[in-house]
């Protein structure tokens, strides 16, 4: 296959598809008072934009692991199936990152490079599940250590066709033939259960690597503690009110923007397929169910 441009417009209904996602995940965490946080790029997009970063083509949601629990129970009975899927190995046994997406049902977004992956595909954002990590720093080394194998061994079937030299991907080859992704899952979930068994100064995202050496093993568990509610394309989101602390550590001066040649565009891809929305038409779905729910909770306060 070849690649795909991303037109400008494109780029936009991109954002929107996604967003409509969003929607659906705070839909579901105010629905069953769950806390969650936009993460990453999109809770700098928040705080710099008020919506998305222009640039960006991708969309990210934080929970602690108690929360995502909450959050996957509730997807069972609430998610809207007809629109989204709520994909991880236990929903879908070829999908083998670390962290869970959702998926817009009716669309395609297949990256170069991943042709080959068996896994369900469609334009999606990313749902992080953050687990805690070791105070003592000989364990917090060895945990770090350890997530990094977890993620080159979940990493080996796109790493047997796409990485660099020949080699690696003979490297990879072999350790997608000898480890199942079933035992991987299986130790990486033995692992998260023991280090969440006590309050720990850090939380990271385990199978994902965080972005700068200030948060090389984590972020501070006490941004976690609290949330705020933030504007995001002309609706309220939920953000760490700790927001601050841990955009710092992320990207340092966050609110100064990168400079032109490194504001990177939508990564590549070789098969891309879209549904047309409009920002109006997210804002008025996000306002009618707001207003059911308060409706709701007026009659269960008044019962």
């Amino acid at each position: 296959m070849g690649k795909v441009a991303l037109s400008g417009r494109d780029l936009r209904t991109l954002q929107l598809i996604e967003l409509e996602m969003l929607v659906e995940v705070d839909r579901i965490c105010r629905k069953h008072k769950i806390h969650y946080s936009l993460d990453g790029g999109t809770m700098l997009g928040a705080v710099r934009h008020k919506g998305f970063i222009p640039w960006d083509d991708d969309a990210d949601v934080v929970f602690t692991r108690h929360e995502y629990a909450k959050f996957y129970r509730a997807c069972k009975k609430d998610l809207d199936t007809e629109r989204f899927f709520l994909q991880e190995h236990r929903t879908d046994p070829n999908y083998r990152w670390g962290y869970a997406k959702l998926r817009r049902r009716g669309t395609e977004f297949i990256r170069v490079n991943q042709e080959h992956m068996k896994y369900k595909t469609g334009v999606c954002i990313d749902i992080f599940a953050d687990d805690n990590v070791p105070d003592h720093p000989v364990l917090r080394r060895m945990h770090h250590g350890i997530h990094f194998c977890i993620r080159k061994l979940l990493y080996a079937e796109l790493g047997r066709k796409a990485a660099e030299t020949k080699l690696l991907r003979l490297w990879y080859e072999i350790l997608y033939r000898l480890i199942p992704a079933d035992c991987v899952f299986w130790f990486r979930n033995r692992i998260a259960a023991m280090a969440n068994r006590r309050r720990t100064q850090l939380v990271c995202h385990t199978t994902y690597q965080n972005p700068r050496p200030a948060c090389r093993y984590g972020f501070p568990s006490a941004c976690f503690g609290h949330y705020i509610q933030m504007e995001f394309e002309g609706m309220m989101f939920s953000v760490l009110a700790g927001y601050d602390r841990y955009l710092k550590l992320c990207y340092g001066d966050y609110m100064q923007p990168p400079p032109p040649e490194k504001r990177v565009g939508p990564g590549e891809a070789s098969c891309i397929r879209l549904i047309d929305m409009t920002l109006e038409e997210i804002q008025e779905r996000y306002r009618r169910e707001n207003l059911k729910m308060a409706c709701i909770d007026e009659q269960t306060a008044g019962s």
